[in-house]
């Protein structure tokens, strides 16, 4: 494709700013529109590893990501009077906590200070309308304003309203059963380095994690039908999760009190995203708009960060964007079909509704902890051999200058 291409990005996500990254690296002209009135720094802990890892390190931004780790060591599995039933610590095999967890927040930063000075932004507003003619896309923005580009970029979350103007009612979702929500709280003397994990009664599972900037990091996940939650007002979100959590033990009333005053509350269901195809004339999908494989696949970051380098290096190789937008999907389809598998016992094992099922699953923790478990997972451990790559990455910037 010629490199003088304009090109719009849709969402200032990690998918999006990786995306504008690439592009810029392989000589397009980048905007980039976003609803908020600037980056959206909310959010928990993610890992950084395996093609996300790798991509990450072609960016040269590796040490700084490192630098900004939340030094988490690991996680503690715990009854509702705060007594450790299982620890896990990163460096075991069955520890949720990865060798790079960085608060998503921090990436998004490290990725937009990449990028800030060599594209356009567009805060503050998005896209209302959209229009494609032989030789461009042609978009309405919420000020009034329009304009033409080359093509359309969709990399916004999983309940895109730009994804919704273009592609309709052909994306379905993936209910999972679990709603979660996320906050950012007050640090106490309770607080450490070690993640918590606690089930309660009623599907209720609460996960404080620590940060790197002397806060602590909260979710709240629940079982329930699909209700709606996530379209309520954010004041009416927080009534309900009040009402939800309060009294039900360990830490509920605590993270109730926070959910009061929080500011970067952010509530929504776990819900994979099934799109029969990503693209469309002139407009593709990446990220969680087009593959959301949900939090509790583990792989989320995995797959935004490789789908926005392989759709860039595509669209840099290719000699049309009818082939780029084919070779993506091509290439990325068959990993997110298999991240997108859920782990055996996902929801129903891991979030017990019953006292009963909580104390047979603190149990199975505790059994799976034992010395004896610990010793034969250690013969497994995360750093006994290289892991198999996921996903081949083909060098782009080596083969656009061959």
């Amino acid at each position: 494709m010629e490199k003088t291409k304009k090109i719009l990005i849709s969402g200032a996500s990690i998918s999006g700013l990786t995306l504008a990254y690439w592009l810029i690296e392989y000589g397009f002209e980048v905007t980039v529109v976003e609803k908020n009135q600037g980056l959206r720094l909310g959010g928990q802990n993610i890992d950084v590893k395996g093609p996300a890892w790798e991509i990450v390190q072609r960016m040269g931004l590796d040490r700084k990501v490192v630098a900004a780790t939340t030094t988490e060591v690991g996680i503690r599995f715990v009854n509702t009077r705060n007594k450790t039933v299982a620890e896990f610590p990163k460096d075991n095999a069955l520890s949720m906590t990865q060798e790079i967890e960085i608060l998503r927040g921090d990436l998004v930063e490290l990725l937009y200070e990449s990028v800030e000075d060599k594209v356009e932004f567009l805060f503050g507003n998005h896209i209302t309308k959209v229009s494609e003619t032989s030789s461009m896309i042609e978009v309405s923005f919420q000020h009034g304003e329009k304009a033409g580009y080359s093509l359309l970029l969709i990399a916004e979350g999983i309940g895109s309203h730009t994804r919704q103007l273009v592609f309709g009612k052909s994306i379905n979702f993936k209910y999972l059963g679990l709603y979660s929500a996320y906050l950012t709280i007050k640090k106490v003397k309770s607080d450490s380095r070690w993640a918590r994990w606690c089930n309660t009664e009623r599907g209720i599972v609460f996960l404080i994690r620590p940060d790197n900037h002397g806060k602590t990091r909260a979710c709240v996940f629940f079982r329930s039908p699909e209700r709606g939650y996530e379209k309520l007002s954010i004041e009416q979100q927080k009534k309900f999760l009040i009402d939800k959590i309060k009294s039900v033990g360990w830490e509920s009333d605590r993270i109730a009190k926070e959910i009061e005053t929080a500011e970067d509350l952010y509530l929504e269901r776990v819900s994979q995203v099934k799109a029969k195809s990503w693209y469309q004339g002139r407009v593709a999908i990446t990220g969680d708009a087009a593959y959301c494989a949900t939090p509790i696949s583990g792989k989320g970051t995995d797959a935004a960060i490789a789908g926005a380098y392989i759709l860039a290096g595509e669209l840099a190789i290719a000699e049309s964007y009818e082939q780029a937008f084919f070779n993506y999907e091509a290439l990325m389809r068959p990993y997110i079909n298999k991240i997108q598998k859920r782990p055996p016992g996902v929801p129903d094992l891991v979030y017990p509704t019953s006292k009963f099922g909580v104390a047979i699953l603190n149990t199975l923790f505790s059994i799976v902890a034992s010395p004896p478990a610990k010793f034969i997972t250690s013969l497994f451990g995360k750093n006994k051999s290289k892991p198999r790559k996921e996903i081949d990455l083909k060098d782009y910037s080596k083969i656009i200058r061959n």
